[in-house]
């Protein structure tokens, strides 16, 4: 039997009467103030989270050897941590609160930021350590589901498209920024006191001396700002749900058919950010035998006159035009509704997928051909990157207006905790098969998710119009 949330939540941190629908008792400021230390904590997890992703194609570089498929597996890990952690984080608001889960989430950040940090310095780490590590940065995903519904307390309806779009979205800004800054900050050798520098093998170049723990180094002291004020400036809704009772949205057939759209559109953002520099890489860089032969100083360009694009120095802008493209898109889902916004990135993502698909197969056939493929390949991406950004700030305005107030919180945990296997779903697909079968699937699934988009939320007269 659950207890009402009043007499259980007692004390300083839980705020009694909170009522966002109620504007003449409303405390903006106190909303506000949540949702900024709650997008920067945020933010530092979708950085933990996507640190492998920064890391994990430089590796062999760095000493390490290990496969390609390896390197996938690693580089999908973390996807399949947060899948499965978000599952716990999304009952954890009722729970814990607002207070205690972003400071304590926050604060367990530094496990994986410490042992990478570590274990980039010296190529000995066994295999299964490194999978350890990369798992363990999936706690920064798993906070997503517990984040999100949490902050949707403090906002009323009419608010919660925009709200919820600025922290998603300036929380994505992570993944771009541990991407952008990883190529600077392992250049930093004024970092050095933090451990040994290291020797990166480049193709067809001379060594770098680089110093990689700063990238996971760097971001230890914010994690702990970042827990210090949560603890210390937040406070709590009490929401009355139980564990049991927060399982209850499972008999309703929109959140599955919400899940299914989610998955298009942060699956579709969460996979290629962590895959698209080991793509890059095997498709247009080093990683591709029929455009460079060896690895290191001995390695021979089998191209002439075609420059292999640095992967490490652009895979940042793919993350950075979806996390962009939810900021920017979150208002307009407030003024006209997410289900058009959900209908336009369906199509935008069908289309911008078969555009890519003709850039899959590298031409090698000369560097005039390689570099046109790259092209086509590094645009079609952004585009899919673009139309998933979209996505993302549409369906999360939808469900706080399918859903009632307690159910939409759960429901936005659990798709976010499904989608959050993005990462993993890619890496296990683009190891299974090749890139454009991988593809193809994507076109279907996406058709999928248009027509239940405009069958069930779009059309005029749609039953759950939102």
């Amino acid at each position: 039997m659950s207890t009402p949330a009043t007499e259980r939540r007692t004390g300083g941190e839980w705020l009694q009467n909170w009522d966002p629908e109620n504007e003449e008792t409303w405390d903006s400021g106190r909303a506000w103030s949540t949702l900024w230390i709650t997008t920067f904590t945020l933010t530092l997890c979708f950085i933990t989270w996507f640190l492998p992703s920064a890391i994990v194609p430089r590796l062999n570089a760095l000493g390490y050897e290990f496969t390609q498929g390896q390197l996938y597996w690693m580089a999908a890990m973390p996807g399949l941590a947060a899948g499965l952690l978000r599952i716990v984080w999304m009952v954890l608001p009722p729970v814990l609160g607002t207070r205690k889960m972003v400071a304590i989430t926050t604060f367990l950040l530094v496990f994986p930021l410490l042992g990478w940090g570590v274990r980039v310095q010296e190529p000995t780490a066994p295999y299964w350590e490194l999978m350890v590590l990369a798992f363990l940065a999936g706690i920064g995903g798993g906070a997503f589901s517990g984040f999100m519904p949490s902050t949707s307390y403090f906002f009323p309806k009419r608010m919660q498209g925009t709200a919820l779009g600025l922290q998603a979205g300036l929380g994505n800004f992570g993944v771009s920024l541990v991407q952008l800054l990883t190529p600077w900050l392992i250049g930093f050798g004024m970092l050095g006191f933090l451990g040994n520098s290291q020797s990166m093998e480049m193709a067809g170049q001379a060594n770098q001396e680089v110093w990689y723990q700063n990238a996971a180094f760097f971001w230890i002291p914010f994690c702990l700002i970042g827990a210090a004020l949560a603890w210390w400036m937040l406070k709590s809704v009490p929401i009355k749900a139980n564990i049991r009772q927060q399982f209850d949205i499972f008999s309703n057939v929109d959140t599955w058919l919400m899940t299914l759209l989610y998955i298009m559109t942060f699956g579709t953002f969460s996979g290629l950010s962590a895959q698209f520099g080991l793509l890059m890489q095997n498709l247009y860089g080093s990683g591709n035998p029929d455009i460079v032969q060896g690895t290191g100083p001995e390695a021979q360009m089998l191209i002439e006159g075609y420059a292999v694009p640095n992967a490490l120095a652009l895979v940042f802008l793919g993350p950075l035009v979806g996390a962009g493209a939810r900021v920017l898109f979150s208002p307009l889902t407030d003024r006209m509704g997410g289900a058009i916004w959900t209908l336009i990135s369906g199509l935008g993502l069908i289309g911008s997928i078969a555009f890519t698909m003709t850039a899959l197969v590298p031409d090698t056939s000369s560097a005039s051909a390689l570099d046109a493929g790259f092209d086509r390949f590094l645009w079609g991406m952004l585009a899919i990157f673009l139309f998933a950004g979209i996505g993302n700030a549409s369906t999360f305005k939808q469900m706080p207006m399918i859903f009632e107030r307690r159910q939409a919180g759960g429901v936005i945990g659990w798709t976010a905790a499904i989608a959050a296997f993005g990462p993993f779903l890619f890496g296990i697909g683009l190891t299974l098969m090749s890139p454009t079968t991988f593809y193809a699937i994507g076109i279907a699934f996406a058709v999928m998710c248009v027509i239940i988009t405009w069958v069930r939320y779009a059309r005029p007269g749609a039953p759950k119009p939102g």
